[in-house]
């Protein structure tokens, strides 16, 4: 498969993905280049709120409007780290722009500033992250287990977690229902 660069693409996986951790997922790409690629799951809340997991660090959320906001299950790679995924990318101790407007922050800094309310307003924290070594996920795809399409913001900052899979489907006109679970065979 010739070099593809996947990044600030989703990836939905297919109706016969039988991966547990990635079954009817719908996964954004943060980087993607010849050491590998990284995702994080969009569509899977966890049973956790970000006031739990604010509490769970000692930290204060002030944001009312923010404390309900779901902690998502990122990927089966370091399930015990926060991944944010924001906009804008600001100016955080470790972040990965992902592109001009979204940034991917692992430092505690981001969570600090959200809490006092001066952090990026559009966010989604995922516990873990999913991650492909080189090639991987190029072979992956040529074995049908994705399908790929360039991301949209709306779709990860103002969409509910259920709605976004058939909202990243929407976008190459396509109706998740109607996908079969196995390919037909002449």
């Amino acid at each position: 498969m010739s070099s593809i660069n996947l990044t600030n693409h989703f990836l939905i996986a297919m109706p016969n993905m039988a991966d547990p951790y990635f079954s009817k997922t719908l996964t954004y790409i943060c980087e993607h280049n010849d050491q590998g690629a990284l995702g994080l799951v969009v569509n899977r809340p966890i049973d956790m709120t970000l006031q739990a997991l604010f509490e769970r660090l000692s930290l204060s959320l002030r944001d009312a409007g923010m404390i309900d906001s779901p902690i998502y299950f990122g990927g089966p790679v370091q399930t015990d780290r926060g991944f944010v995924l924001h906009e804008p990318p600001g100016n955080w101790q470790s972040t990965l722009r992902v592109r001009d407007a979204i940034g991917l922050t692992t430092s505690k800094d981001i969570l600090e500033a959200v809490g006092r309310g001066e952090g990026p307003k559009r966010l989604l924290v995922t516990l873990g992250y999913a991650g492909w070594s080189p090639g991987q996920l190029e072979h992956e795809i040529s074995q049908n287990a994705w399908l790929t399409v360039e991301a949209i913001d709306g779709i990860l900052f103002e969409t509910p977690a259920e709605e976004r899979l058939p909202a990243a489907m929407e976008l190459l006109g396509i109706d998740f229902a109607k996908l079969q679970d196995a390919a037909g065979h002449a």
